[in-house]
């Protein structure tokens, strides 16, 4: 058990050491240029991604005073769709009713990005979609080079596989390292974390 929790830990620190820090730029540029514009970010992603967006609205809504959503936190609107309409449509309806703009952000969270071929996460591609029509931007943070998002997106941080058998815990651990990068930015940020703000005052 030493030896696993060692070599993850360790890959871990591989995939921090080869991020693209040019890519992390280009998506802070483009949540910089949102707010100045009074734009919205949607934030979209399923399962331990969705999970993952409702705690980045919480988090840039209250540090950077970004107005952001993420359609997976009403749980009703998205069970309802889902019953009603289908998995495929569950954000690009909900997009449709919140009067996506050229001026709002789809950020995507996401382990493969989306595939219509593979008919993997549609709900997302549909959603991608509807923001090219609407000319959105589109950013993302995905571990798969050949998955939709990072196809279409405007900016997009592709998470390093360093081994083949934790794409997905690693992808999902690197959207909460990346987004907490992002509301501690002084370029973004604009209010205190508690803890430190106490620490501080000490």
């Amino acid at each position: 058990m030493k030896k696993f929790i060692e070599k993850y830990l360790d890959e871990v620190s591989q995939i921090a050491s080869l991020i693209d820090t040019n890519e992390v730029l280009e998506v802070a540029n483009e949540l910089i240029k949102v707010r100045e514009s009074k734009g919205r970010i949607f934030f979209i992603g399923v399962g331990g991604s969705a999970g993952n967006a409702s705690h980045a609205v919480c988090d840039l809504r209250k540090l950077t005073g970004i107005e952001c959503y993420a359609p997976s936190d009403n749980v009703s609107e998205l069970t309802a769709r889902t019953n009603d309409e289908g998995w495929e449509t569950i954000f690009s309806a909900w997009l449709e009713v919140s009067k996506l703009t050229s001026k709002d952000i789809v950020f995507v969270f996401s382990v493969g990005g989306g595939s219509r071929e593979k008919n993997i996460s549609p709900g997302i591609v549909n959603a991608l979609e509807l923001a090219q029509q609407r000319n959105s931007n589109i950013v993302g943070i995905v571990g798969k080079e050949e998955g939709y998002t990072r196809k279409v997106a405007n900016a997009s941080i592709l998470v390093p596989v360093v081994n083949n058998s934790h794409i997905t815990p690693h992808s999902e651990s690197f959207q909460t390292v990346l987004w907490h990068l992002f509301a501690s930015l002084p370029e973004l940020k604009i209010n205190p974390t508690k803890w430190e703000s106490v620490v501080a005052q000490i």
